[in-house]
Parts: structure tokens; sequence; C-alpha cells
């Protein structure tokens, strides 16, 4: 099995916008998962409710299995790697970098560092949504902040009369016309974002991602498909976990079939208007490529292929797509196309699935 990379995101917005407050939502919904957190300094994160249970040069353990760094821009990307290290376990790693302003900045730094073990995530901007127009008027770099955000968190909408919302999502979407749109009051985002599902599962005793199989079922249910839950989902405890899927749209599908490279790769490159993530794992039915089963992600466009055996899985295509202020009729149709007859004499159809292929995958 080839290793799991983590994701990286990348976590900014204006002073005063709710990044912590997003960043400490995240931690406190962990739900047994093991995040990795990169700052310039603590006192940056304020972590209110994890006590702190050890610490250790420029690494801090949190009593809920997380972890806290600090770094600076010439030790970047061997602290991502030292971080992704799979001795540590995490399942994602969140970048709050307060000496960097420049959100672009510190995503070339992250795509840069991507590697076996590091992914991009995708960048994820914070706006306030009762001061939104004040703080354009301002600082007028939020244009170019936003337009290349992967998800706008449009944060404090408990502040905005219910009348005036639809205008305000309108002016946020006309900075950036493809990135989903998520309003939340008090910065609740569902955590369950951030993270990649496990193509396997080596300890069912202990913390771990979901499966696919998991991950469509929870789409049917965020989509009112009472058929698809089971017992064990219903005694879970999540707290107040599951109110957080509002907002979020998602289509999925699962089949028996192999995909089209080609529309694959353009699907995965382009994807619809209001997708954030795009994950999966696709059957390629053509010469050599039948015993390897490709994981696919996908974040704004910046696409990861992974290769892998089956043995374990069965053979088909099971794709997840999560997203806000999604065309789900859209987006599925399109979904749907990925697994049309391919052109037979289309052989270089692969090479738009293989060129994002990682390498030693």
């Amino acid at each position: 099995m080839t290793a799991r990379a983590i994701p990286v995101v990348v976590l900014a917005g204006f002073l005063g916008a709710g990044k912590t407050t997003l960043l400490n939502h995240v931690l406190r919904h962990a739900d047994g998962r093991r995040i990795g957190v990169l700052v310039n300094d603590f006192g940056s994160i304020n972590i209110d409710l994890l006590l702190v249970s050890g610490q250790s040069g420029g690494t801090m353990d949190l009593a809920n299995g997380c972890m806290c760094c600090t770094t600076d821009a010439g030790d970047f990307a061997e602290t991502l790697e030292s971080m992704a290290d799979p001795n540590n376990g995490l399942d994602a790693i969140l970048i709050e970098a307060s000496g960097i302003a420049e959100p672009k900045a510190l995503v070339r730094m992250v795509l840069a560092a991507r590697s076996a073990t590091v992914a991009y995530g995708g960048l994820v901007y914070v706006v306030d949504a009762a001061n939104f127009d004040a703080t354009v008027a301002d600082y007028p770099q939020l244009d170019d902040h936003l337009a290349i955000a992967d998800l706008v968190v449009c944060n404090k909408m408990e502040m905005v009369a219910a009348e005036l919302v639809p205008p305000l999502l309108t002016r946020i979407r006309r900075h950036n016309a493809s990135a989903p749109v998520l309003p939340v009051s008090h910065a609740a985002v569902d955590p369950e974002l951030f993270f990649e599902p496990a193509a396997q599962i080596a300890n069912d005793d202990g913390p771990r991602q979901l499966t696919f199989d998991e991950l469509l079922r929870e789409t049917a249910e965020a989509h009112g498909d009472n058929d698809h839950k089971d017992h064990d989902h219903e005694e879970h405890d999540h707290g107040d976990h599951d109110h957080l899927h509002h907002g979020f749209d998602s289509v999925a599908l699962e089949v028996a079939l192999p995909v089209d490279p080609r529309r694959l790769g353009r699907f995965l490159e382009q994807p619809p208007a209001g997708a954030y993530r795009i994950k999966g794992t696709v059957f390629v039915d053509l010469p050599d490529h039948r015993d390897i089963a490709y994981i696919i992600q996908s974040v704004g466009g910046f696409v990861r292929v992974e290769g892998d055996s089956w043995r374990g899985r069965t053979r088909g295509t099971s794709v997840v797509v999560i997203g806000a202020g999604l065309d789900t009729a859209a987006a599925q149709a399109a979904l749907d196309g990925i697994v049309e007859p391919a052109d037979s004499d289309d052989v270089n159809g692969v090479l738009h699935l293989t060129r994002h292929l990682i390498t030693g995958s």
C-alpha cells in the first residue's frame, strides 16, 4: 500500500474574521482524528478548551491527541515533512502563519513542499460577514486573496439580517465565482472537509478516518436517505457534530464500472462551481492499468493521484464531490459522465490521469 499523504490546509483571513475560532472549533471536534497545527508562535492560537499535555522544543502536544509546531519560512518544508512522518499519525495539518501576510505566498510554499507524504489541502479564507463591505473598502487586497481561495467561509452570519444574506453572498461570489461560499456562525465548519478518507483500515479498534463506504453513507444521510443508516452509526455520540453537515452539498458515484481517464482528468482539473474537494478510488480498464486502484484527490483543481493495489477492495469506481452552493444536478451529471465508455482510439487518454501520479506511488 502507498503511504497516505497528509492534506495541508492553509487558513487565512483578515484580523477578526474568525480564523482562531475556526481553528479551535476544528480541534475541539477532531472526533478521534489527530491534527497538526503549524504557526509562528503558540500564543496566536489561543487553544482555550484543549489542555496541553506536553511540550518539547518547537512542538506542543494537546490532550486530545493533536499537536502544534512552530516554524519560520526558512524551515517550512522541513517542518511539514517532519509533521507528516507516519509515526506522528496525523490526519491533517492546518496552517495559520501570523508572520506571512499574503495567502498566495503561503500557498506557493505548500505547493513547493508537496511530496509523497504532503499534499495541498486547499486555501480556506475566512471573511467577516458583518463587516465584509467595510473590509473590502479598507483593504483592496482582499480581492486578490478571495480570488485564489478554494473555500470561502463567510463567518458571523448571526450578525447579518436575513434579507441581507443573498445580496451579501452574491457580492462575495463576484470575487471568486468558482469557490464554494459557506455561510456559518461562530466559525462552525464541519472538520470532515479537511480530512482524506483512508483507503484501507489497519486497525478497526482505534481512531480512524471514514472509509469511502462510510463517507458515501453519510452523504446519503445528509440528503435524507434513511435507508443508508446503520445501527452503529446512530448509536455513536457525535455531540453537536451532526448538525455541522448543514450548509454542505455533495454528490457521489459508486459503480462497478471503469472511468474514461481523459474525462476524469478534465473533471478533476476543472471541478464544478462550488466544489471544494473531490476524492475517491477509480478503475481504469486499460492494459497495464487494470490492476491499479487509482486514488484521486482534487482541491480547487490541484490534482493528486496515487496508485495502489485492489487487494481488500471491490474493483470499481467510488467518488465523492463535496462543496457549498453546488448545482447538484449539473455536478452529478458531470460526475456520472466520467464512466461513459472510453474512446478506444484515445490511446493517450490515460495520460490525463497518470500525469498527476505521485512519484513512487
